[in-house]
């Protein structure tokens, strides 16, 4: 009956209550106003926008570029192969370094110059030997680049203020990613496929930009790390406590799971798409990809505040719940709106997600002075079982088929919801001690 009521007073006044809860919104953004500048939280805000322009050109773009230059499939998949590997194995030295070094700009910038470096190679000296290096080059950066803006907004806002600081790094991420796809796709029409990477390599220059409007006498260096306070804020504990830290170990075996599920379905539905050999079917994967960015750039920052609100649990099974919903309707239906409304809750899920990873690392890691290796293991971790989902979910299609393959996933993703419900403790703590 209460569900009932108020079901009937949002119908009968959805915008109230839309506009309530966007006041609500505001009051608790004031609220978590955070210590550093206007110029700081605004130069990362782009910081994080331009680096998603710039990673947009690569992955799909490249294996355009190199099939356009004529090289096999086979070879195109081993470039792509090699630059996966350098990105896994970025990780955990990346987040290590993150943690280690103080000046957390520099590894950002370090990390957009060897992008941008990589871009030109595939713009101007396109050789097997180049490819290969620019692949590696891209792939160790991009593990590099991650955990280092995490360690800067960590740095800068605290652990009071990084739910709504995680979101908004999410949100200006996918905004950056949804336009430039389109921008870069109408290059590459209207120019060549080669042009991409030069444009790639000029939307370096406003990247640095933005990084260079960040104070980084703002940027806390042991806040930044996730380390104690007062005393104990140059202490850091062992490595091999990462690997006792049962918490953490729980939550990320939920992620593995998740990710060994969702990784196999835009791939199936792709090919889906591709098997139909309509003209059209190049708009349709584009539409596929940038609608649920858009929709995480959307709801991003409102992840990060409900987290705040409603803990992280909560979300975490919502999340899952989502996605294995979309698993089922994959199953069911191959029209194009049934997978776009599939791609749209994916968007919802991965938005939750991808803030609640940072969140739960930081909780789980707070004191310890590894919030950015264990960003890098958890991430490496991930990274590996996306490569491992993408084989299995190829070999599970075909022997199996598409109704029973989607509803294979969608098992999994349920198993997880219930494993997330049951193992997976709270971890938003009653009070920030930083």
């Amino acid at each position: 009956m209460a569900t009932a009521t108020i079901i009937s007073k949002l119908a009968r006044h959805p915008r109230r209550h839309l506009e309530g809860g966007v006041a609500h919104y505001r009051r608790g953004r004031q609220l978590l106003r955070t210590p550093a500048s206007r110029r700081s939280r605004y130069g990362l805000d782009w910081t994080n926008f331009f680096i998603a322009d710039v990673q947009t050109g690569f992955g799909t773009f490249v294996a355009f570029y190199l099939a356009d230059l004529g090289w096999s499939q086979g070879d195109v998949g081993l470039a792509l192969g090699v630059g996966g590997l350098a990105a896994v194995l970025g990780l955990i030295p990346g987040g290590a370094l993150a943690d280690a070094v103080t000046w957390k700009r520099g590894l950002v910038a370090i990390g957009i110059l060897s992008i941008s470096t990589a871009a030109l190679i595939y713009a101007l000296m396109p050789t097997r030997p180049l490819v290969f290096a620019a692949e590696i080059l891209h792939g160790l950066t991009s593990g590099l680049v991650t955990p280092a803006i995490a360690a800067i907004s960590l740095g800068l806002v605290g652990r009071g203020a990084m739910s709504l600081r995680t979101g908004r790094n999410f949100g200006f991420a996918a905004a950056g990613t949804a336009l430039t796809a389109g921008l870069l796709g109408t290059v590459g029409s209207v120019l060549s496929i080669r042009d991409i990477f030069l444009a790639v390599a000029a939307m370096c220059v406003p990247a640095l930009i933005a990084l260079a409007s960040i104070h980084p006498e703002e940027i806390d260096y042991a806040r930044a790390r996730n380390a104690g306070t007062g005393e104990r804020a140059h202490q850091v504990h062992r490595v091999i406590d990462l690997a006792r830290n049962r918490g953490l170990l729980l939550f990320a075996a939920c992620l593995v799971m998740f990710q060994l599920a969702n990784a196999a379905m835009l791939p199936a539905i792709a090919e889906t798409l591709g098997a139909t050999k309509a003209a059209s079917a190049s708009i349709e994967i584009s539409g596929l990809i940038i609608a649920p960015q858009i929709l995480v750039a959307v709801l991003a920052p409102w992840v990060g505040y409900y987290s705040e609100i409603k803990g992280r649990k909560l979300l975490l099974i919502t999340a899952l719940g989502v996605e294995t919903i979309r698993a089922c309707l994959l199953a069911v239906s191959t029209i194009y709106p049934v997978m776009l409304a599939a791609q749209l809750l994916d968007g919802l899920g991965g938005s939750i997600i991808n803030v609640l990873t940072v969140l739960v690392i930081a909780d789980l890691t707070a004191g310890t002075g590894r919030f950015n290796l264990a960003q890098g293991t958890v991430g490496a971790a991930l990274a590996l079982t996306a490569s491992t989902s993408t084989s299995l979910g190829g070999f599970l299609f075909q022997d199996f088929g598409r109704t029973i393959g989607f509803l294979v996933l969608g098992a999994i993703l349920a198993a997880d919801t219930v494993f997330a419900w049951t193992f997976v403790s709270e971890t938003k703590p009653e009070k920030y001690l930083d």
